[in-house]
């Protein structure tokens, strides 16, 4: 079987032999020269960050934001082709308002990764589209006080049959991430563009299934993270958005991390490198000690 999409990568709608979609596998590749992207998925909110590259000193800093509000309760970061990205948004805003104008509230997180899994992956079917050049993490709050926390819409039976569901917890963090192909996963931690493998070895670390990480060591975590993962030649801006709980700092909204505490989690993230390359000079100059002893 061709390992190569020779004859195979001119259209969406056709397979090679081996089962492949070249084009799909051609936008992965554009999600992988992007800047790297992170969400924390903490017990009391999630955190989203972006290493946003800066490709020329003329830039006004702070401008060209990479996170987007989708609805109050969810945001979205996207790592890739940043035209894709708008575009993406976009669509999620319309299907967070359409959900608003039906069922007269915000939407789920994971109806809105649904919704918006199912439109990715419509652009790989036809000759006439291309895959969208991007992987978005979606994050958001849904919050207990406008779901049912019994579980039961309408007046049905306490019991029984389409009764109450007694340990259903309503409400909650919610992390999603939407890759080129339309699939999409629900995680704890999520990150993708460049330096997506060594975020990943970060956030295991961390053991977020535990539930122990509250969201303000989120943010440092996030923080210190984007430092590990950025290639040390090129500049960039640290973009940072949160999405607490009903009775956390942003009262269930998305919204920016605070400047002081963002530059707070900058420096202890800075630190925190600088420590670890000192304690590599001197594991290394102890070795080679050790070496010139024997």
């Amino acid at each position: 079987m061709t390992s190569i999409g020779t004859g195979y990568d001119l259209s969406n709608s056709v397979f090679s032999p081996d089962g492949r979609n070249f084009q799909v596998e051609y936008a992965v590749k554009a999600v992988e020269n992007g800047g790297t992207a992170i969400g924390i998925r903490c017990k009391d909110g999630v955190v989203l960050a972006v290493e946003k590259l800066i490709t020329s000193k003329l830039l006004k800093p702070g401008a060209n934001k990479r996170i987007a509000t989708v609805d109050r309760n969810i945001g979205i970061v996207s790592a890739g082709l940043v035209p894709d990205g708008r575009h993406f948004v976009s669509r999620a805003r319309d299907e967070a308002a359409s959900w608003r104008k039906t069922y007269k509230g915000p939407i789920p997180t994971s109806a809105l990764a649904n919704r918006l899994g199912g439109y990715v992956q419509a652009y790989t079917l036809y000759s006439s589209v291309r895959p969208f050049g991007v992987t978005s993490i979606v994050g958001g709050w849904d919050s207990e006080a406008e779901l049912s926390v019994d579980g039961q819409v309408g007046t049905g039976p306490s019991v029984g049959a389409g009764g109450k569901a007694k340990d259903l917890k309503a409400g909650g963090p919610g992390l999603y991430m939407i890759e080129p192909s339309g699939l999409y996963w629900g995680y704890y931690g999520a990150a993708t563009g460049k330096g997506r493998q060594a975020a990943k070895a970060e956030l295991e670390k961390l053991d977020l299934p535990s539930g122990n990480l509250s969201l303000l060591d989120g943010v440092k975590e996030a923080a210190r993270i984007i430092y590990v993962a950025h290639e040390e030649d090129k500049d960039f801006e640290l973009e940072m958005t949160w999405i607490s709980s009903l009775d956390g700092p942003t009262k269930g909204r998305h919204e920016e991390v605070p400047r002081e505490l963002l530059e707070e989690a900058e420096k202890a993230a800075k630190a925190a490198i600088e420590g670890e390359d000192e304690e590599e000079e001197e594991g290394q100059k102890t070795s080679e000690g050790e070496r010139m002893e024997e």
